[in-house]
């Protein structure tokens, strides 16, 4: 009985590690979404993150839960970008987590930008399940050719 119990939690064991996606598996659906991003797929990106994903601009107080708010959040921007393009510096896998150093130029509103942003992404089963950015806000909003950031209201709550 005891070796029967020990060969079933190997067993688990073993099922469990083997599902986990490997350090390749994560950079690989990280490109992939940056590739969704450069072709302005927004489908794709949107399919990209796990039903229950998690989206954050670290200068918000709130993340964005859900594959369906992702989409109303990342739409609501898209239909204004003409042109975009993540230009990726550095990635590395750290502790299981990947890491980007890139600078998103792109084309919104017709006004041209950079800004230089640290992404942090958790991926599980080929999806994002996290994804955390980190930049100057003011830069940002100011690259957008914005006179005010849009996410003021959320920004003071």
């Amino acid at each position: 009985m005891r070796l029967r119990t020990l060969a079933l939690l190997g067993a688990l064991l073993f099922a469990t590690a083997a599902s986990a996606d490997t350090d390749a598996q994560k950079l690989g659906t990280v490109r992939q979404m940056i590739d969704a991003w450069n072709a302005r797929n927004w489908q794709q990106v949107y399919d990209l993150f796990a039903a229950d994903g998690v989206l954050q601009s670290m200068m918000l107080p709130e993340p964005t839960v859900g594959r369906e708010a992702i989409s109303q959040r990342i739409g609501g921007l898209a239909k204004d970008i003409s042109k975009i393009e993540l230009r990726i510096r550095h990635i590395g896998v750290a502790d299981g987590v990947v890491f980007i150093e890139r600078v998103d130029d792109f084309v919104y509103r017709g006004h041209h930008g950079q800004v230089p942003v640290v992404g942090v992404v958790e991926v599980a089963q080929g999806h994002v399940k996290a994804w955390r950015e980190y930049y100057d806000r003011s830069q940002m909003i100011e690259a957008m050719g914005l006179k005010q950031d849009f996410d003021a209201a959320k920004r003071r709550e």
